[in-house]
């Protein structure tokens, strides 16, 4: 195929999922529809589960006491002006927080005052 990408498939119509045609509604074509289909209860188990991972990461590296709720709170707290992103941003954030931002968020909101 001229040195194309041979891993992407292009879809038919026929190869549409079938939940799409039996409900007579069409699947959901962008970010914003495939993220309401997600239930608040499910959001928050999933963020929950990857706090939790994180949570596991940093015991490992020596935090001892650290908390989902820690995590989830320096996340979080980038949101506070912007608004909350998608979720695939969440995720990404809650994946790749390293222990020195954590650390540092820790020390800053101690000065502010925050209860820890």
């Amino acid at each position: 195929m001229n040195g194309e990408d041979n891993d992407v498939v292009p879809q038919r119509p026929e190869d549409k999922p079938e939940h799409a045609e039996a409900d007579g509604e069409a699947a959901p074509t962008n970010e914003e529809e495939v993220q309401d289909t997600i239930s608040d209860l499910e959001l928050n188990e999933l963020i929950e589960s990857l706090c939790l991972s994180k949570v596991e990461e940093f015991v490992l590296l020596g935090y001892e006491h650290v908390t989902g709720k820690d995590i989830w709170d320096c996340v979080s707290d980038r949101y506070r002006k912007t608004g909350v992103p998608s979720l695939h941003q969440i995720v990404n954030d809650i994946l790749s927080l390293k222990s020195t931002q954590f650390m540092n968020w820790m020390t800053i909101s101690m000065y502010k005052g925050a209860q820890f």
